[in-house]
This record gives structure tokens, sequence and C-alpha cells, in this order.
């Protein structure tokens, strides 16, 4: 009978944090008896099922499906008033006042007009409203997705491309006008083809895809792209106009063009460059250029990815923090609805802002409703007071850009807090920053995410073997080398490997289970093989016979469905399902009980055989 006793000391004892003594009496478990206990079902649900379930809409179903498409249906009904409103409308004034200069300062970053910055602050937060899950995060221009989106317009519509003659100063000039109308196309085509990816993603069930932007590669990348704002923002804040460079190293062709203007004194030609005509109303919504999705489809997908990345980040903290649940999936159709409607009103694209995001559940914000204030004050501003921010120097945007990077600034203190705790991490950080900033935002994200799933393939490629030993009287194990404690069980020897053993690291797992055994594997497996064969010709010929016996006798040979190992043949006559444990112990018991009965029958009778047991990742 299998049973199991625990025997615990009185309460008092662990008011005293002494350590709790308890024993526990069953069998040793083998995977066989494993098996047998927990009953294990074959039944596997088809295919054709699984189809026929996921496409089948009852009431119940159909309930959930829209109220997990338009989650406002389920929260906005049951608002309580009395205990947010106030919260909410302080955060909202609050958020929306800070949304003002950030969208016509993160405008300059995409390279259009400022009064779209404000335009894409207001469509796509109400889009957000409907359609998104976190409480607390703030949607709007972000510093990143602005920057990025700039390289897109600037490479697609350079100044170049409208220059035109001056007859008055008789020399060339940029005709403005006709260079920020094409922008603003091109930045509306490259949001609403982002916008369609994360619709898509979310749709197919890919929010899992953020798993592979770890936290040192998202911050080493932002860290990296906030550069980038940095020093597209020098000619603002210098009042120069150096020419652009777009690709890889265009960061330094336009460091080394500031620094030639400024000491040929090129600013003193220009005046104070400011916002200029910011029409008063709502523009009606326009059809993007389609012609452009083919050009812009690479940069798409780069912002959908990095956009949703930031996002989910952030409202993952936030609701760590207060105890409810974003969902990943509708994350992603929620800012690609926003984006994509969004890029019909000649928005570019958004993702949350960290700086804006505090200042929202910092004044008291707690719901959504905070979000759809902000945009009410920006709709506010846009139509009855935005001739006032007319005359503003565009380098006090500048200005701006840069007191909101302070915090993405801080975080070139990863780097002694990495070095201290994960190495491997820490390179992940320097890389994709110098890769993004060298690379440019867009392809500098593609090259960190290669290089990061390098490093867990070097990380499997690199595991720790050791050898492990019992805590004298207890059931647990620990490296040897590490504990001074620890003692080897005579006679067995228990390796255990980091990683997941597979084809790449099978044969360092093989050397170092060697090395540490003091066995030459090879050998032993090559005289197995020889065994192996010699048995398989006799059962052959055995198989052979009762076969004839069997025909003779009228009885059909039967076949039997198997599991997978047994199917590849792994187990056998010595190697059996009860030589797999569920635990250490368990199979150190069970090596221990079969030495015992070796030494029992007497040296003569020994087998020269190994005995072997496996459990979960070691051996």
């Amino acid at each position: 009978m299998r049973y199991v006793y625990f025997e615990l000391q009185p309460a008092a004892a662990m008011a005293q944090r002494r350590l709790v003594d308890y024993r526990v009496h069953r069998d040793v478990l083998d995977e066989d008896a494993v098996s047998e206990l927990a009953e294990k079902s074959d039944s596997k649900t088809s295919l054709r099922k699984k189809v026929k379930e996921s496409v089948r809409c009852s009431g119940p179903r159909l309930k959930s499906i829209l109220l997990g498409l338009f989650p406002v249906i389920s929260w906005l009904p049951r608002y309580a008033v009395r205990e947010n409103a106030l919260g909410d409308l302080v955060s909202g004034i609050s958020v929306g006042i800070m949304q003002l200069p950030q969208g016509m300062a993160y405008a300059l970053l995409a390279a259009v007009p400022p009064v779209f910055g404000l335009y894409s602050s207001f469509y796509p937060v109400l889009v957000y409203f409907i359609f998104g899950t976190s409480r607390h995060i703030s949607v709007g221009t972000y510093a990143v997705m602005s920057v990025m989106i700039g390289g897109v317009t600037e490479r697609l519509a350079p100044d170049s491309n409208f220059m035109i003659w001056d007859n008055v100063t008789n020399a060339s000039v940029v005709d403005t006008a006709l260079r920020d109308a094409e922008r603003i196309r091109v930045a509306a085509a490259v949001t609403l083809v982002s916008g369609i990816f994360q619709i898509v993603l979310g749709v197919v069930q890919f929010g899992f895809v953020v798993t592979y932007l770890s936290d040192p590669l998202v911050r080493g990348y932002t860290t990296g792209a906030a550069i980038h704002v940095i020093v597209s923002q020098l000619k603002y804040t210098f009042g120069i106009n150096p020419e652009r460079h777009s690709g890889p190293l265009s960061l330094i062709y336009v460091v080394i063009a500031t620094i030639v203007s400024w000491q040929v004194d090129l600013a003193g030609k220009y005046g104070v460059d400011i916002v200029g005509d910011i029409p008063s109303g709502l523009q009606p919504p326009v059809v993007p250029d389609f012609s452009l999705f083919g050009q812009v489809i690479g940069d798409a997908f780069a912002l959908s990815v990095v956009g949703y990345g930031i996002a989910i980040s952030l409202g993952r903290i936030f609701a760590l923090k207060y105890g409810y649940k974003v969902d990943s999936n509708q994350e992603l159709i929620a800012l690609g609805l926003s984006n994509s409607i969004g890029g019909f009103f000649q928005c570019f694209a958004i993702s949350c802002s960290m700086s804006r995001s505090m200042v929202q559940e910092s004044t008291g914000g707690r719901t959504q409703i905070a979000g759809a204030l902000s945009a009410v004050v920006i709709l506010f501003i846009t139509l009855w007071i935005g001739t006032l921010f007319e005359d503003l120097p565009k380098a006090v945007l500048a200005a701006i850009i840069y007191v909101n990077l302070h915090g993405m600034m801080k975080q070139f203190l990863d780097i002694p807090a990495l070095w201290k705790t994960n190495k491997v991490d820490m390179l992940v950080w320097v890389v994709t920053f110098i890769l993004t900033v060298l690379l440019n935002p867009d392809v500098g994200l593609a090259a960190s995410i290669g290089f990061s799933l390098l490093t867990v393939i070097f990380r499997t490629q690199l595991p720790r073997y050791s050898a492990l030993g019992q805590i004298p009287d207890t059931d647990v194990y620990r490296p040897l080398e590490d504990y001074t404690q620890v003692r080897q069980v005579p006679g067995i020897l228990i390796f255990r490997s980091s990683a997941t053993l597979y084809f790449a690291n099978a044969e360092m797992y093989q050397d170092a289970l060697g090395e540490k055994s003091g066995i030459d594997i090879t050998k032993i497996l090559s005289a197995r093989k020889k065994l192996e064969a010699k048995k398989k010709r006799h059962e052959k010929k055995v198989a052979k016979k009762a076969k004839k016996a069997l025909k003779m006798n009228g009885v059909d040979h039967v076949n039997i469905v198997v599991e997978s190992l047994e199917s590849g043949g792994f187990f056998n006559e010595k190697v059996t399902k009860s030589c797999l444990f569920s635990t250490i112990h368990d199979a150190v018991l069970h090596l221990r009980s079969a030495q015992t009965q070796s030494q029992q029958v007497g040296p003569s009778h020994q087998s020269s055989s190994y005995i072997t047991a496996f459990f979960p990742r070691t051996v």
C-alpha cells in the first residue's frame, strides 16, 4: 500500500524560526509506477473536433467574444463614479496638458508639422479607450516611435526632392509645403500598415512575440534610440539646418554636419525657427497612399513590434501593481486599431509614454477614462486655442524632448547592475545599444533581436555540468563543488546539466559526463552496441522460429501503438520505463537497493554491467 505520512513539530518551534522536521514514507516511484498511479489517459482531442469547437458560436460564446473585443462594454457600465471620477478628471487634465507640448515636439521627430502631433494625441487615444485593457498607460506620441517614423519620412521624402529656384534670393530653396504634404502621406501610410500588422498578429494570438524582447534588449534599444532623438534635435537647439542623412552610420554624419555648421557660424544666417501655422479644427479623413505600402512594409513591421513591446511591458507593470490582467493579444488589436484608424486621419504611429503614464498614475488616474479626458483636452486646444502656440520656438520643443528623455538616459545605470547579476544580459544591453546607435532604430532592432537569440543558443551550448551529492540525513542534492557539507553517495554518480539535452550539445554532454565520472563513455557505448547487435541476432533467430510456430497454429502477429520513446527504440530489456524516476532521491534509493542485492548475491555472481537510472535533466 502506498501512502504519505507527515510528522510536524509544534507551532512553537516554527515561531522560533527553526527548521520544521517532517518525514515522508512511500515506495520508490519509477515512471511505470507514476503512470499507474496517475492513470495516464490515452484520449486526445482530434484536430477536427478542435476546429469545430472553435467555430461554434453559442450565445455565451458570442457574448464572451464581444466583451473581449470591446472591453469598454464590460467595465464602463460598472464605473464607480464616487471613487474614481475625481482622480480620473485631475489625471486626464494633467496628461492632456502634458500631451500638448509632447505631441508637437514629437511631430518634429517624425518630420511632420507640429499640429499632426496633436492629431496623433487625439484620435488614437479615443480608439484605445474603447479597445484597450490597461487602465494606467497613457497612449499617444512616443519619442522612439516618432524618430523611427522620421527616418522613413526623410528617406522617402528628402529635402533634395523639393528644391525650387527662388528668384528673390537667386538660390535654391526647399518647397516646404510640398515636402511636408508628402511626408504626411508617408507617415500616414507607414502608420496604417503597422496597425494592420498589429491587428493580424493579435487575431492569430501572436502576443507571445514580446517574450523575445527581453528587458535588457528593450532598455538598451530605447537608450540607443534616445541618442538618435537627441541628435535629431540639435538643429533646432542651435538654429541650423544641416543636410539630413539616412541609413547606417547616419547618426555620425548628422553630428559632423552640426559641428561644421556651428564652427563656421551658419546659424547667423537663419532667424529663430518657430512652430508656424496651426490650423484650427480637425482634418477630414484621407485614404492613405497605397502605392507607398511596398516601400514602408519593413519599417511598419518594426514599428508594430516596438510599439507593442513598449506598451505591453509598461502595461504589465501597472497591472501587477494594481491587481488586474492585461490581455496581450487584445492589446495588439487595440494598438493596431488605434494606428489603423489614426492613419486615415493623418496621424503617425503611437505607443505609450512612460513619463505620461507615470503622471497619469501619480495624479490619481484609475481607469481608461483618464485617457479619454486627456483626448478631450487636446480637442479643446486644437479647436480653439491652438493658434496661441504658433509663435513657439522649435528650440523650446527640442528642450522639452531633452527633458522627457532624462529617464532613458538613466538607463545607462543598468550596465553596472547587470554586470553584477548577469553578464550575458549586460552584453545584450550594450550590443543592442551600439547596434541601435550605429545602424538606426529599424535595422538596429532586427540585428539586436538576432544577437539576443544567439545568446540563447550559446547559453544552451555552454551549460554548467555538476556532480551532485546528498546533504546528510535529507533527500536534497546539491553540487559537490559548491557546498562543503554535501557528500557523494557511495558507488553512485549523480550528474546534472543546466541545459536541456538536444543534438547541439549532446557531444559536450557526453564529454562532461566522462570527465565527471572518469569513465570512457565511448568505449562503454561501443561495447554495448556490440552486445546489443549480438543479442538482436539471437532474438531474430528466436523470433523467426516463433513466427513459424505461430503460422502453424494460425495466430497472426500483433503490432502495438506506443509512445515516442518506445517507437524510437529507446527502451529495451535493460532500459525500461522502470529506469525512469520522478526525483533524484527515488533514483538513488533504487540504485542503492540494486547495489545491496548485488552484494548479497556475492562477487562471483555480480554483473559487470552498469546500473543506470534516469530522471529529469540528470543521470
